[in-house]
């Protein structure tokens, strides 16, 4: 067994796809009507069963966040899904966006894990020593893989990932929050980080600095005005993708358009 970045580009290599699904169904569980619950909850599990199955073929991985994770419970229905996945020889990503001290990080991850998730995305804001330490020496021990999060896909993302920063007291050169974060993630030995699709001019400016040491994924394809050809181009190593796929009327013929225009351009 390799390491999260070495299984990914194996897979895909073999399946000549860099396309990942962000698989961000939910739905609304009201705590005043729980009669409901195990319904809808159930009608969602068969919902994402269903993208998952039609879309397959034409992925590298799966990204779960909260959409589903909430409803479905990590221990409780999710695991269908996670075995599902698993079985179509895909990797599970969970966006977490690790942001607490180390000590509450530590079992966040090791939750995930246990539950089956190869990948987990983190916010490095929260820093090195007792923040993300243990998460990726507890990655690095199991042989999962660990995102960090360098800039969004949103607009709101140059408030915080896009602001100028002093490096440190000692250095009163002024930089952009997410070069520093492409640093760390070299020095702390990431498997990937994540530059929104919406921002290839960062992109490129993070490639440069990570070169292949780190893999780019990028979100923000369809929904949000991300464009595949301009964030390949600019130097993403995978797409991430989801409403644009999970509310289309066909999903699978949405997946496989975006694996067409992803293999044509790789």
């Amino acid at each position: 067994m390799g390491t999260f970045k070495e299984l990914i580009l194996r897979i895909a290599e073999d399946k000549k796809t860099r396309l990942v699904l962000a698989l961000d169904v939910s739905v609304s569980l009201d705590r005043t009507n729980r009669d409901k619950w195990n319904r809808l909850k159930q009608d969602l599990l068969s919902r994402a069963l269903k993208i998952l199955e039609a879309t397959s073929d034409f992925l590298v991985a799966v990204k779960v966040n909260r959409h589903l994770v909430l409803p479905l419970g990590l221990y409780d229905l999710l695991p269908i899904l996670i075995d599902e996945a698993k079985e179509d020889g895909l990797l599970l990503i969970m966006d977490a966006k690790l942001n607490d001290i180390g000590y509450s990080n530590w079992w966040i991850a090791h939750h995930y894990f246990n539950a089956g998730f190869d990948a987990i995305i983190a916010n490095p804001f929260v820093g090195w020593k007792g923040g993300l330490d243990v998460v990726f020496e507890e990655a690095k021990k199991r042989k999962k893989g660990v995102l960090l999060l360098c800039y969004m896909s949103h607009p709101g993302a140059r408030e915080g990932y896009g602001q100028y920063v002093i490096i440190d007291k000692n250095d009163q050169r002024v930089t952009r929050q997410y070069i520093i974060f492409a640093k760390r993630a070299l020095e702390w030995s990431a498997d990937g980080v994540i530059v929104g699709a919406t921002a290839p001019e960062i992109i490129s400016e993070v490639k440069s600095i990570v070169s292949n040491e780190c893999l780019i994924f990028s979100p923000g394809i369809g929904a949000q005005g991300g464009d595949p050809r301009t964030a390949l181009g600019a130097g993403a190593d995978f797409l991430i993708v989801g409403r644009r796929i999970y509310m289309a009327q066909d999903p699978r013929k949405e997946a496989k358009r975006l694996y067409m225009e992803i293999a044509a351009l790789c």
